[in-house]
């Protein structure tokens, strides 16, 4: 009998569930990108980094295709990434501001240009922290069952019980 009910996430369909989600998503692939493009751009002045930076890019884009499936559970954990990275980042701006002196390789970029992305990612991450746990107070797994008959009015709970004859 499991046709004759429907499951509904009430909460998903509230205008700021959507707008929290589709920021979280926004998010997420925004700081894949400009970790992509500081990775691709300073690959040879990594070093070190470079899996920490590979391994960051794919668990966002993951995250990023869990939100779109509306998984509440990631967002926690996109919250911790969130600060991680935002930790990574504002210890190494300045040494991408101190990179003109003799000796330091040139990446692809201008070091000063790496320097202002990795200065980019910390709003990004800032505000990824703050939707990703917005969202998660939003709810999204709450689900309720109803018989698959019966007409619901949008976000009151079942409608009203058919007349008897």
């Amino acid at each position: 009998m499991a046709d004759d009910v429907v499951i509904e996430h009430p909460n998903r369909k509230k205008a700021s569930s959507k707008a929290t989600r589709f920021m979280v998503l926004v998010l997420l692939l925004a700081s894949a990108f400009v970790i992509a493009l500081i990775t691709v751009t300073a690959w040879d002045q990594l070093l070190g980094a470079r899996a920490v930076q590979v391994i960051f890019i794919v668990l966002y884009l993951v995250l990023a295709w869990q939100v779109v499936r509306w998984s509440r559970g990631v967002l926690p954990v996109a919250a911790a990434l969130g600060i991680v990275m935002f930790i990574f980042a504002l210890v190494s701006i300045p040494g991408w501001f101190e990179r003109d002196k003799a000796g330091f390789t040139e990446p692809a970029l201008p070091a000063d240009v790496i320097g202002m992305l990795t200065a980019i990612l910390l709003p990004l991450q800032a505000l990824l922290i703050v939707f990703a746990m917005r969202g998660f107070r939003q709810a999204w797994n709450v689900e309720v069952e109803h018989p698959a008959g019966e007409r619901r009015s949008e976000g009151r709970g079942p409608g009203p019980a058919p007349a008897a004859a």
